[in-house]
């Protein structure tokens, strides 16, 4: 048998990874851990493309872990989900269950599967205040300037995590990390990635059929109770692109039509830089598995190919 500990399933959004990774599951006796930094957040259900009625295959629920752990109103970050994944991780191992990462976060995959050590810095809300005034361009010059050793260059596109990034270089006591003991007491992963994939214009049909389905499930309405629930509309700007949009529609700086085409066009944008990133992860020496599609009968194969699947 391989020595590989742990199934990774990555791609784009709108390729079906859940779905692959509940197939998977169920058959293996596996448990799922998400790897999106959303789904962390609870009542961001549509939004975040949760799909929690796929993880149920006839009678049986397949378990999961990190969706739905903290409230929208608190901080999640890299270090927290890096920390939470070595516990679901280990927990699920010493059950003797099949682990199956799944998720698009580029960020967070990369934290585990390149084993980087981070840092836990508390915010500081003067310094984001400082912070937040600034352009994109000075914020990717400053941290530039406090971190030339920058791993992971889509985080350039985004305000919020720059700010963080900067936050953490500039931190006094970064050499604070996840503690010793749970690093040496955990079980090491060792991965095997599965990534799927599809032709631009089959995702790009896939990427607004979802939209629309999500926008006639009630995406609005979601965001309208969260807002309801204090969530102040600068903060659903942070929440990413689908809380972004709907904010500036209910904030009447967007017409609905306007507000689906830019919308709609974001995303796809968004899908193509997490192509990229995957192809960074690449280059960087992890080895990812391509599916042509949601492909079961492929992914079976190559895991038997490895060793992975039982015998029969």
């Amino acid at each position: 048998m391989s020595e590989v500990n742990i199934i990774v399933i990555l791609g784009p959004t709108a390729t079906g990874k859940t779905r692959l990774a509940v197939q998977l599951a169920h058959t293996l006796d596996g448990e799922i851990i998400s790897a999106d930094s959303r789904q962390v957040y609870r009542h961001m259900d549509i939004g975040t493309g949760k799909d929690l009625s796929e993880y149920t295959i006839g009678n049986k629920r397949i378990p999961h872990h990190l969706i739905d752990i903290i409230d929208p109103k608190n901080e999640y970050s890299v270090f927290h989900f890096k920390r939470d994944f070595l516990a679901a991780f280990s927990q699920i191992a010493a059950a003797r269950k099949v682990p199956i990462l799944c998720g698009g976060t580029g960020l967070y995959l990369e934290s585990v599967l390149r084993d980087f050590t981070l840092p836990e810095v508390p915010p500081d809300p003067e310094l984001r205040r400082r912070l937040e005034k600034k352009s994109l361009e000075d914020l990717r010059q400053l941290l530039g300037k406090l971190n030339p050793a920058l791993h992971n260059t889509t985080d350039l596109q985004n305000k919020k995590r720059l700010i963080r990034a900067i936050e953490i270089a500039s931190d006094s006591s970064k050499e604070e990390t996840l503690p010793e003991h749970i690093i040496k007491d955990f079980l090491k992963p060792k991965f095997f990635v599965l990534g799927i994939r599809y032709p631009r214009e089959i995702l790009r049909r896939r990427i607004t059929n979802r939209l629309r389905e999500r926008l006639d499930g009630g995406l609005v309405r979601e965001v309208e109770k969260l807002i309801a629930r204090g969530i102040s509309h600068r903060k659903l700007e942070y929440f990413g692109l689908e809380y972004r949009y709907i904010s500036r529609y209910l904030q009447n700086e967007l017409s609905w039509n306007d507000m689906f085409q830019k919308l709609n066009s974001a995303i796809h944008q968004f899908s193509k830089r997490q192509m990229t990133f995957f192809r960074h992860l690449q280059r960087k020496g992890v080895e990812i598995h391509w599916l042509e599609g949601n492909d079961y009968k492929t992914a079976v194969n190559l895991l038997k190919t490895k060793g992975i699947w039982p015998q029969e």
